[in-house]
C-alpha cells in the first residue's frame, strides 16, 4: 500500500437511528487504482460512496483526500478538489439534449454557469462534442435524454462525471438495469479511460464478472463492516467470501 495513498478513511461509523449503517471503517485507497466495493444489498456500500462524496451529515470519523482532511466537506468543494461521481438513479435532465446535458456538465465544471457568455457557450459545447465521440455517443447528440436507451443514459451520465477532470471518480452501481453485454460495454470503457488518464476509480458493483475483469482490488462489506480486501483473484478464492457472498460459485 502507498505510504501515502489518494485516499484515506478512518473510523468512518454512521448511523440511521439505532441503526448502524457503518461501523468503524478504516479504507485506504491508492492513486491509479480501480477499486470495487461488493457485498451483499445493505452492507452498506453506497453509504461509504455518499459519505465520501459529501453528502451524508453526521458521519463519524476522518476522510482525508490528497492529504487534505475532506470530511465535512459538500459535494460542491469535492468537485472541485477533484473528485467526481455518479448515481444508481439516473441525474441527467431528461427533457434536454445528449449535447446539451454534457455542454451543461462543462459548464458547470468550469464554474461559469452564472456565465452564459457566447464564447463560454461555443467552448463547452465543442468540449461536450468531444467527450460523447469518447463515450461513443456522438451520434445520439441531438437526442432527449428521455429517448436514450438504459445504456447510453449511463453512458452520458458517466461522460458528465468526467467533465471536471477529476482525480478520482465514484460510480454507485453504475450497470444497475442494464444488460449483461451493456455491462461489460460500459465498463470496459470506463477501466480504458481510467488507464488511459491514469485516474482513480472506486466503484460499486454487483456483476461479480465485471469486478473480477475490471477492478485492481476488491473490498468486500457485509453489515457495515469490511469482510475482506485483496486482489481479485485472493477475493474470488476466499472461502468466506465465497459463503457469505458469492455463493461458491467462483
Amino acid at each position: 500500500m502507498n505510504a501515502h495513498p489518494l485516499l484515506s478513511a478512518r473510523g468512518i461509523r454512521k448511523t440511521f437511528g439505532q441503526f448502524v449503517a457503518l461501523n468503524n471503517i478504516d479504507f485506504d485507497l491508492p492513486a491509479g487504482e480501480k477499486h470495487a466495493l461488493i457485498g451483499p444489498n445493505g452492507a452498506g456500500k453506497s453509504t461509504f460512496i455518499a459519505c465520501i462524496a459529501g453528502q451524508l451529515p453526521g458521519v463519524e470519523g476522518t476522510v482525508l483526500f490528497k492529504g487534505d482532511d475532506i470530511t465535512k466537506a459538500t459535494p460542491v468543494d469535492l468537485a472541485r478538489q477533484g473528485i467526481g461521481r455518479t448515481f444508481q438513479i439516473s441525474r441527467a435532465f431528461l427533457d434536454m439534449s445528449v449535447l446539451e446535458n454534457m455542454t451543461s456538465a462543462f459548464v458547470i465544471a468550469n464554474g461559469a454557469w452564472a456565465s452564459l457568455r457566447r464564447s463560454v457557450l461555443a467552448e463547452a459545447t465543442d468540449r461536450g462534442q468531444t467527450m460523447l465521440e469518447t463515450v461513443g455517443l456522438q451520434h445520439r447528440a441531438g437526442t432527449r435524454v428521455a429517448d436514450l436507451s438504459l445504456g447510453d443514459r449511463k453512458r452520458l451520465e458517466f461522460g458528465m462525471a468526467l467533465a471536471n477532470d477529476p482525480d478520482l471518480l465514484l460510480l454507485d452501481e453504475p450497470t444497475a438495469g442494464m444488460s449483461i453485454k451493456e455491462r461489460h460495454h460500459l465498463m470496459d470503457l470506463v477501466a480504458s479511460r481510467i488507464d488511459e488518464t491514469g485516474k482513480t476509480l472506486l466503484f460499486v458493483e454487483h456483476d461479480i464478472d465485471v469486478v473480477l475483469k475490471i477492478a485492481t482490488r476488491v473490498t468486500v462489506m457485509v453489515r457495515g463492516a469490511i469482510l475482506a480486501d485483496g486482489t481479485p483473484t485472493e477475493i474470488a478464492a476466499n472461502e468466506e467470501v465465497q459463503a457469505v457472498y458469492l455463493g461458491g460459485h467462483h
